[in-house]
């Protein structure tokens, strides 16, 4: 197995394809990456931007490129000695005309070769449900779409399609009778009974007839096509023909305002297989899986063993051909049966490096029976950001935030709270499933007959919306201790709070627990055993869409801690339990990935660490929140009393510019742009006064307007000149922490994963924020520069650098120290123990200190925090006059003489380690022994 040294994760595009990534490659090798890290790279929805949409995994997605563009970047990376990481998606597909399997099985119905594929509720085992597949794609009411001339029959080569502008959906074969018969008797007049295209037209009628009760499956299949072979060489070859095609799908297609006129499409559209409708009909009626809430993502099988060798055809072609040299499992926890998936996945894969996007609660493991590497590392993100939040403070950032907003605000009733709209808004189609099967589960006892279909709803939302983790991993084979314990907390919760669902949630438990009645069949046990493993694929749906698209945008007390997999309730992590958590990752998951920004995170790593910054000066933020408010009070907007942005927001936004400012003044007016863009995103995702399902568009003109006028120098010199100052003083403070972060990352137990462009600084926001171009060739430069000065005055260059902090390059030539003394020590760092340190001294708590041990090679961390009681702006956090005596405690049998590899100086110590000359010359340290 080839584990990486560090990877480099890649957002390809249809702007961004094989051909850019081969360019770089050369540069990601001198930056010291090891594994280029992909996006989605299959075939993928025509324009799609990040990928996850997939139309076809058996084929590359031809708008990055040609496979041969494919094949020349996979030699080009080889031949630097690197691998290719592959993130793969086996959890859904795009509901896309562009999807070949999905329209099969909309255009012949239970007789197609691919019904299977999807999670539809017409292939649930243990269901009868054969009601239309829902097709919630449209931008309007049905009807309206319908009348207003939207939605249009077309014909073409393939045969007839139902279209709403991109959208096109086929037609059963039975709606071809419909429409042709319409007007033929025009046709007869006109072109004669006895004309040979005429007799053709009929037998093609005879044959659509049937077709349905003769022939099945595959054979059905050809004998469709090759009617429609035969109807479309009618219509490239008789004008008379063509013309009654053309006039038939005039008079099909409506009048707009004629509301009759759109009777036969209507009649047309209840005949088929799939129903379309407004999109917000999803939220309370679904009869298909979909990726959390997103009616374009339908869920894919890939339970079933065909299935999955088909969507795993090409990736394990790749890996057996060493293409691919890893794979990055996303969303493992929307699967049926995780386990059995990543079985399998060994299975075909043989031994290659996994990892699997996986959310971690702070005090949850990940299944230590999981043939993989680790997770893609948003526990190590999570951990390495709260160590740089000042946790003797919470108490003073509670009472700004609820004297700011005027309300006491409990993090754990806003859980609650939003995972309950969700049930209520935006799942409640889903919810109504689960019921419905858990009905026809308990109605076959007797002690279950009575339980109502709205009473065992409202038991199921109870226990999902207090699970306090992603999912359990119960299997048919059996439970885990602690999924058993996480099940019985969770009942125990929720008899608390509805005590008349007693009996219901006794059975849920019951059920859950696979606690199994001797009197079961088999039949009986398998549907009982169906209904927990769909259970568990919705706890994460409601986790992702309650808490970190819902919650993370309206609890706000410090915007630091609000991050994907992230818990804000907890208020920092002490450095204690950042050492625990390391330890044990080399002990269990040495090989896991270390992250600190993803396509998915919420703002980028150094807006996070900025941010962090407010934890240490509460009294200051205080102070300048307030005054800002001040100022900006007469740019807020009115409606009934009620001012607009609420405060909420308005200590939202403040949050977001202190931490997301650029520190170049030429990006001022696209930073203008982006917040207004992020600030509808954040508003609507709160659901507090906008949403996706109902925008209000006053209070969102009123939040935008807002923006312009405070950031607008013309308007608002007063705010400006009282906030340049003190953002200014966060951005300084940020970067250092930012730098020992980004030590931190490289030097912990773990592979150290980049995110495009964040070797520079990373100020961005959520997506798609955060997938703006990269400028590589900036970078290139910058590193090609630092290399050349390093090698003469390296000293000399990192005052410069010091000098000049702004332009990024004093991370970049952090970030490429680092990955080079990973590669020169590969052994030590993959495989070689952590050691906390213990520091002493005066400003003891301002400093992480680890080490790594293999044998007789040694390397110590030494990372800077809460540093705005040692320096002032401007300064650097540098020798004796700032760390005076701090030292730390070298582990006893280590050697007393040192390299800082970022600095290539040399260093003498005793038992102990003096700080100050740790960092002489540079805000971190990585010494190795010599």
């Amino acid at each position: 197995m080839r584990i990486p040294t560090a990877t480099y994760r890649i957002q390809f595009t249809p702007q961004f394809g094989f051909d850019n990534a081969k360019a770089i490659a050369a540069y990601l090798a001198d930056l010291g990456v090891s594994d280029l890290y992909a996006s989605p790279i299959f075939k993928a929805r025509s324009g799609s931007t990040h990928g996850y949409d997939i139309v076809d995994a058996t084929q590359l997605n031809p708008e990055l490129g040609t496979n041969e563009s494919f094949d020349a970047l996979v030699e080009e990376i080889q031949s630097l000695g690197m691998g290719w990481l592959q993130d793969i998606v086996p959890n859904h597909m795009a509901y896309s005309s562009e999807n070949d399997y999905l329209m099969d099985v909309l255009e012949h119905g239970p007789d197609s070769s691919y019904t299977d594929y999807f999670d539809l509720s017409w292939n649930a085992p243990f269901g009868d449900r054969q009601e239309r597949i829902l097709a919630p794609l449209l931008g309007d009411f049905y009807g309206t779409s319908l009348e207003n001339g939207h939605i249009q029959l077309q014909y073409e080569q393939n045969g007839l399609t139902v279209n709403y502008y991109s959208l096109k959906l086929p037609l059963r074969l039975e709606s071809y009778t419909k429409f042709i018969t319409q007007n033929l008797g025009k046709l007869t007049r006109t072109l004669g009974r006895n004309h040979p295209d005429f007799i053709k037209l009929l037998g093609i009628l005879y044959i659509l007839k049937s077709v349905p009760s003769e022939v099945a499956g595959k054979q059905r299949q050809d004998q469709i096509a090759f009617i429609k072979g035969l109807l479309w060489e009618l219509y490239t070859t008789n004008d008379t023909i063509r013309e009654f095609i053309d006039e038939n799908i005039k008079t099909f297609n409506g009048e707009p305002g004629n509301s009759e006129s759109f009777n036969l499409l209507d009649e047309l559209l209840n005949d088929q297989f799939y129903r379309l409708a407004f999109w917000k009909v999803g939220a309370e009626e679904m009869n298909y899986r979909r990726f959390f809430t997103v009616n374009e993502l339908i869920s894919v099988k890939v339970e079933e063993v065909r299935v999955f060798n088909n969507t795993h055809s090409l990736i394990q072609k790749l890996v057996e051909e060493g293409k691919f040299t890893g794979l990055r499992i996303d969303h493992i926890d929307g699967l049926y049966n995780p386990i059995q998936y990543l079985e399998r996945l060994q299975e075909k894969m043989g031994d290659v490096y996994i990892t699997v996007e996986k959310i971690l609660e702070l005090t949850e493991e990940l299944p230590e029976n999981w043939e993989i590497e680790g997770t893609s590392g948003y526990d190590f993100l999570n951990y390495v950001n709260g160590v740089f939040c000042q946790t003797e403070n919470e108490s003073s950032l509670d009472k700004i935030y609820q004297n700011f907003i005027s309300s006491r605000v409990d993090y754990a009733s806003v859980v609650k709270d939003k995972k309950h709209l969700i049930l209520e808004k935006n799942l409640a189609g889903d919810i109504d499933n689960l019921a419905l099967l858990l009905k026809n589960v308990s109605s076959k006892y007797r002690y279950g007959n009575d339980f109502t279909l709205n009473g065992l709803k409202r038991a199921i939302a109870e226990v999902l919306t207090l699970f306090p983790i992603y999912r359990t991993y119960i299997t048919p084979d059996g439970i885990g201790d602690s999924d058993r314990a996480t099940i019985q907390e969770v009942i125990r919760q929720a008899k608390e709070q509805v005590p008349l669902l007693q009996n219901e949630l006794n059975f849920i438990e019951k059920l859950m627990l696979l606690e199994f009645d001797n009197s079961l069949t088999q039949t009986e046990r398998e549907q009982w055993i169906y209904f927990v493993l769909r259970m568990q694929q919705y706890s994460g749906p409601l986790m992702a869409k309650g808490v970190e698209d819902t919650t993370l945008y309206v609890y706000n007390r410090l915007l630091s801690l609000n991050e994907v997999g992230g818990n804000p309730g907890h208020f920092g992590i002490e450095l204690a339990k950042f050492h625990a958590f390391n330890k044990q990752h080399q002990e269990t998951w040495p090989h896991t990935m270390n992250t600190t920004a993803t396509h998915d995170t919420k703002r980028g790593e150094d807006v996070r660490a900025r941010l962090n910054v407010l934890s240490e000066l509460p009294n200051e933020w205080d102070q300048q929140v307030n005054t800002w408010s001040a100022i900006n009070r007469g740019h807020r907007s009115d409606r009934h009393g009620f001012a607009m942005p609420d405060r909420n927001d308005e200590y939202f936004l403040y949050q977001t510019l202190v931490g997301a400012f650029p520190f170049a003044e030429r990006e001022h007016a696209s930073f203008v742009e982006r917040v207004k863009d992020y600030i509808i995103k954040a508003i609507r995702e709160a659901k507090v006064h906008t949403a996706w399902l109902r925008p209000d568009s006053e209070y969102e003109e009123a939040c935008t307007s807002f923006i312009e006028k405070v950031l607008d120098p013309a308007i608002s010199r007063e705010f400006l000149e009282a906030f340049r100052p003190f953002q200014q003083r966060i951005a300084e403070y940020g970067i250092f922490n930012s730098l020992s972060q980004t030590l931190l990352k490289i030097t912990a137990p773990g592979v150290p994963d980049l995110y495009q462009g964040t070797e520079l600084w990373e100020l961005s926001l959520v997506d798609p924020d955060n997938r703006r171009p990269v400028d590589f060739e900036q970078r290139r430069t910058y590193l090609s520069a630092i290399r050349e000065q390093a090698k003469t005055d390296i000293l000399g260059l990192i005052q410069e650098l010091l000098n000049d902090k702004t332009d990024g390059r004093i991370k970049l030539f952090l970030t490429a120290q680092l990955l080079q003394a990973r590669t020169n020590y590969v052994s030590l760092f993959q495989d070689g123990d952590y050691l906390p340190l213990e520091v002493q001294g005066t400003y003891a708590n301002h400093i992480i200190a680890f080490a790594r041990r293999e044998g007789n090679q040694t390397a110590i961390a030494i990372a800077p925090r809460f540093l705005t009681s040692l320096i002032q702006p401007g300064d650097n956090p540098l020798g004796e006059s700032v760390w005076q005596d701090t030292h730390l405690q070298l582990p006893s049998g280590t050697s007393h003489t040192w390299k800082n590899v970022l600095t290539q100086q040399s260093l003498k110590s005793t038992e102990t380690l003096s700080i100050a000359a740790a960092l002489a010359h540079f805000p971190v340290a990585l010494l190795v022994s010599n």
